[in-house]
């Protein structure tokens, strides 16, 4: 009874080299988006619901005001459903990131992608400081804040145990770690099949 939805449609104005979704200049946001959500996820008497987009670096406050209005609709009819939110870095515009948080998600997630020594060539258009300045101002808002990584890009074993120790040392609370697969030929190649004891040290540590 989990699930997750992608808002504001299915054109992204980033190219991120591991990622699929179609790049280019999106439409209008569909004004009924929120309330659309809302009732999906009641048909769907979902337990857990997840709520990403795609980036609308083309909008003056990034969509920060849909997600407030998809999180507020989705609570409303949903009282019982615990809200999930996986946010673009909405260009590190403070009063776009306090829209999001005022709508008191049950949890706020913002991906660091991957270690810092690759981020360039991983998300080109994205700032490795700017998504730890997204992350460690949910944790000062006392969100609880969550970051995500995929590994098998290049990094090293050392480089993501920096990575966790960087985001736990702002107050991060959920890390997860996941395998990259490469979704077409055109995107960054897989460096490598991360083996699942390497998956469980992490865990450990």
């Amino acid at each position: 009874r989990h699930a997750t939805f992608m808002i504001m449609g299915d054109t992204c104005t980033r190219a991120c080299a591991f990622c699929d979704v179609k790049t280019g200049l999106p439409g209008k946001l569909d004004q009924l988006e929120p309330v659309k959500i809302a009732e999906a996820v009641k048909k769907l008497n979902l337990k857990h619901v997840v709520i990403t987009s795609v980036d609308r670096d083309d909008l003056d406050d990034g969509g920060s005001n849909h997600f407030y209005e998809v999180i507020d609709q989705t609570r409303k009819k949903n009282p019982n459903t615990s809200i999930e939110v996986l946010t673009p870095d909405f260009q590190g515009y403070g009063p776009a990131l306090k829209t999001v948080f005022e709508a008191a998600p049950e949890i706020f997630s913002h991906n660091v992608e991957c270690v810092e020594r690759i981020s360039g060539q991983v998300r080109v258009q994205s700032i490795w400081s700017r998504s730890l300045d997204v992350l460690e101002h949910s944790v000062h808002f006392g969100l609880l804040t969550k970051t995500s990584m995929m590994v098998g890009l290049g990094e090293t074993k050392v480089e993501v145990i920096e990575t966790m120790k960087e985001v736990v040392d702002l107050g991060v609370e959920i890390f997860t770690i996941g395998q990259y697969l490469q979704p077409t030929s055109h995107h960054l190649p897989v460096d490598r099949f991360v083996e699942n004891e390497e998956f469980q040290d992490y865990k450990k540590i």
